[in-house]
């Protein structure tokens, strides 16, 4: 198996963190790669997710949160196996991962608090 590289997590800023994570595609492909644990295919990841795009899209968002730091791929084959750098982001950003498990899209934004002018 060939690892593709991503940066090393000291170089790593937040700034492209919260980008890779501000678009809804993106996050929600980082909180079903977190539910599924280990390895996983890419094109498996959004399966039970309700969200459709393309490879070519998937690919754009998978190098986006790999760029990032966020996450991890290594090629097997034809397939693209990717796992979530769950250990390495928390140590630099404690308590980011975290937060998006306890934000689930079950729960939805009508849950986060209104806005005040």
């Amino acid at each position: 198996m060939t690892e593709v590289t991503e940066p090393a997590i000291e170089t790593v800023t937040i700034d492209v963190v919260l980008s890779a994570l501000a678009d809804p595609v993106r996050l929600t492909f980082v909180r079903a790669l977190d539910a599924a644990g280990d390895w996983t295919c890419g094109s498996d990841v959004l399966r039970d997710t309700g969200v459709t795009i393309s490879k070519s899209t998937l690919s754009h968002h998978i190098k986006v949160l790999r760029d990032a730091g966020l996450i991890r791929t290594r090629v097997n084959g034809i397939r693209r196996l990717v796992t979530l750098r769950y250990d390495e982001v928390e140590q630099r950003f404690p308590g980011l991962l975290t937060m998006l498990r306890e934000r689930s899209p079950a729960r939805g934004a009508a849950e986060w608090p209104a806005p005040t002018a």
